[in-house]
């Protein structure tokens, strides 16, 4: 059978140092910049393949009330994880506000380091001119903390969250069962 009829192919050689990413990740957040309030925020972060050498990247924030319920939709985005074999990382993001952000970094065994290289924004998208994220497993957790150049502010801290693995790479779930 091929992928478009329902098979999963083998990962790709080239995401071998990023699989232990793949799968579904959910978790809570705290979210502050000196131009919004801070709060604790919900999210689902999901990496995926298709056998190609990249990786597929989503993630979806939610705010939450001080007792932990669910608050509205808050953030989105996508991209591709783009592994070379010198153990560095390209990786293209892209948001529904009308910014795209290139990333350059390292793999350090299950630690990821990267910075942006690029962003670039739509005529009516917020002011947003730089980014540095780091991603790693702490235990059986994937942390990570996001600064951001924004608004007029220099690079400081924006992002933190801990996730916990909800959903097993189903492309390796689906391998098993052939």
């Amino acid at each position: 059978m091929d992928f478009a009829h329902g098979s999963v192919p083998e990962p790709h050689p080239a995401i071998a140092p990023l699989t232990f990413l793949l799968g579904r990740w959910e978790g809570a957040g705290v979210v502050g910049y000196p131009t919004i309030e801070s709060a604790n925020y919900g999210e689902e972060i999901s990496f995926s393949h298709n056998g190609k050498p990249f990786l597929i990247y989503s993630s979806r924030t939610w705010l939450l009330a001080e007792d932990g319920t669910i608050g509205r939709a808050s953030h989105l985005e996508v991209g591709f994880w783009r592994p070379q074999p010198d153990s560095t990382l390209e990786v293209l993001i892209t948001h529904p506000t009308g910014i795209t952000e290139i990333y350059y970094g390292t793999i350090s065994g299950t630690k990821i380091e990267m910075a942006t290289d690029a962003v670039v924004r739509t005529a009516t998208a917020k002011e947003v001119t730089a980014g540095k994220r780091l991603y790693g497993l702490v235990g059986a957790d994937l942390a990570y903390a996001f600064d951001m150049a924004a608004v007029g502010q220099p690079l400081q801290p924006h992002l933190s969250a801990q996730l916990k693995r909800v959903g097993t790479d189903p492309d390796a779930e689906s391998r098993e069962r052939r």
